[in-house]
């Protein structure tokens, strides 16, 4: 039976973005599983399964449904222990859980205000009338004065991502030569980026950005299948 996996979406429901759900599009074809992607929008959020949780992804797997990035990964390594594993052992549970945090702390802060808002201009008029306000409450400035900061936190960005490139001197993957869910963690964030930003993270030709492109080509080019918004990284 094919997997459903509820995937954020603004006005263009060709162009997921939710760093989280592109996690688990990853897992799931790092498992070799079938999924359909059903397109959902902030304000679709709630309705998803009842009301089964306040974020996506969440996923439907026959009478079994799941939510949360990381519990679905753990869910998919248990039920499917004959596919491919995204963890590698106990060793590669607890290193995702660390990128995890490190990549919410370090990355995603500048993510979110590069471009946050060219993520609201890609909602529909509906959805940004719930994310314009509510984003513009958590962060206490409106999204144009968020935007006007982006070239300082780019700037600060690569030391932000100094431990990544130092480890990519000497494996390809944090897996070492095949990628595990740590690396679609990262992958996510920057995923996120170069859908949403005009605004590239790094230089092409910086160590993590091939990183990245080695990524985009996983899984028959999974993540390239979604332009990006950037036309420095294609």
């Amino acid at each position: 039976m094919t997997i459903q996996l509820y995937d954020l979406v603004g006005e263009d429901t060709s162009r997921p973005f939710s760093p989280h759900c592109w996690k688990v599009k990853m897992a799931l074809a790092h498992k070799g599983l079938e999924f359909q992607s059903v397109p959902t929008t902030f304000l679709d959020v709630p309705k998803v399964e009842n009301g089964f949780g306040k974020t996506v992804p969440i996923i439907r797997d026959g009478d079994i449904v799941v939510s949360d990035s990381f519990k679905i990964a753990l869910y998919l390594d248990e039920t499917y222990p004959e596919k491919p594993s995204l963890f590698d052992g106990e060793g590669g549970k607890s290193l995702s859980k660390f990128v995890e945090s490190w990549c919410q702390t370090m990355i995603h802060p500048t993510v979110s205000t590069v471009a946050v808002e060219e993520i609201g201009n890609m909602l529909g008029s509906d959805d940004q009338e719930y994310f314009i306000p509510h984003r513009e409450g958590l962060i206490g400035k409106s999204l144009s004065t968020v935007t006007g900061e982006r070239e300082e936190w780019l700037a600060e960005f690569p030391n932000r991502i100094k431990p990544l490139g130092h480890m990519l001197r000497s494996q390809p993957f944090f897996g070492g030569e095949s990628p595990i869910f740590a690396d679609y963690i990262v992958f996510g964030a920057f995923q996120w980026a170069r859908i949403c930003s005009v605004k590239p993270l790094l230089p092409v030709d910086h160590l993590v950005m091939k990183w990245f492109e080695r990524c985009l080509e996983l899984h028959d080019g999974l993540g390239r299948k979604v332009g990006a918004a950037s036309l420095v990284v294609k």
